[in-house]
């Protein structure tokens, strides 16, 4: 199993439509992802490890995936489509990281 995080970094001028995200961005994400698609979770940046301070991620999208071939045949037809929606929630210029999930 390999997990695809997107990871959006918060700062003082970051923008982020949470309802467009979900109502819109995520729902298309899944449709063209389609079976590949194996498990989602989003988690919402509340605050970082000291009370009271700024969490260092807005958002963090986790897709998970049987293989990087099965993510990489899903994701690559459909890239364009998926990364060009991005501005339309977020000014944010996400951070992609693709690890192997061991539990």
């Amino acid at each position: 199993m390999i997990r695809v995080n997107v990871l959006y970094p918060d700062n003082a001028s970051a923008t982020f439509d949470m309802d467009y995200y979900m109502g819109k961005h995520i729902p298309m994400v899944r449709q063209k992802l389609g079976a590949a698609l194996k498990g989602l979770t989003i988690d919402r940046g509340l605050s970082g490890a000291q009370p009271g301070t700024q969490a260092p991620y807005r958002v963090i999208l986790a897709l998970e995936f049987d293989s990087v071939e099965a993510f990489e045949h899903a994701f690559g037809p459909v890239a364009g489509e998926i990364q060009g929606d991005i501005p339309r929630y977020t000014n944010i210029a996400p951070t992609i990281q693709i690890s192997e999930v061991k539990m």
